[in-house]
């Protein structure tokens, strides 16, 4: 990613904050990346700093709650991409989230190339969703309100083994040519695999993908290594 970015972290510990730049330093090297241990320095600093492109928004802050922090930013700043990174990861806490206005939701106990592959696909502009909570076998309470519909399988819509697949690692930010590298594909094989997959999905974009896939209670498949090389027959 070579555009440049200016980025907020907000969060009550220091090392957390600190752990959160570095990842995004080694995504964009050249990014800009400012800090705030509580909200009011925060606001204060996002008013000194208008041309932000990211917050990094966690839920425990002190004096004021996180989903109030968030609803309050993106009404005062609606074109800062705001995305929330918690240490409490139910969905029902991500659905609030979603619906006020994050961008994304990355757990604090992801991995870093986890959390760079969701900041890589908010930066361009999608919605990044934990995996495992919009459909992956959980039996939780589903990310959609829609409690009576039953989870369905990818077949279920018409996609194919493969199609099942693609979605998946798209579900976990990968870009087209990295899930050709995941697959073994050839990155047009990629492309129009993708656009039957939107099409079964009634999406346009990966944003609504994500969230069409939340509604349906789509359980994908866990791609292990063997499952990533196979290649297409």
């Amino acid at each position: 990613m070579s555009m440049p970015v200016k980025a907020l972290i907000i969060d009550d510990h220091a090392l957390i904050r600190e752990a959160l730049g570095r990842v995004l330093i080694s995504l964009v090297p050249d990014a800009t990346v400012l800090e705030a241990g509580e909200p009011e320095l925060a606001f204060q600093t996002i008013e000194r700093h208008s041309d932000l492109d990211l917050i990094l928004l966690d839920l425990s802050l002190p004096g004021m709650h996180g989903l109030t922090a968030l609803r309050s930013l993106r009404t005062e700043y609606p074109a800062i991409a705001v995305v929330v990174v918690s240490a409490t990861a139910d969905r029902e806490i991500v659905k609030q989230a979603l619906d006020s206005g994050a961008m994304g939701f990355i757990p604090k106990s992801s991995s870093n190339e986890v959390m760079k592959n969701a900041l890589s696909l908010v930066l361009a502009g999608s919605v990044y969703v934990p995996p495992e909570l919009v459909g992956r076998g959980a039996s939780k309470q589903p990310l959609a309100t829609q409690a009576e519909q039953s989870q369905r399988t990818p077949s279920d819509i018409g996609l194919t083994e493969r199609q099942a697949q693609i979605l998946a690692l798209m579900m976990e930010g990968q870009s087209n040519k990295r899930i050709c590298r995941e697959l073994n594909l050839a990155e047009s094989t990629v492309k129009n695999q993708i656009s039957a997959i939107l099409k079964a999905l009634n999406a346009t974009s990966r944003t609504q993908a994500v969230l069409a896939v939340g509604k349906l209670q789509l359980v994908l498949p866990s791609l292990d290594k063997p499952a990533r090389a196979t290649r297409e027959p």
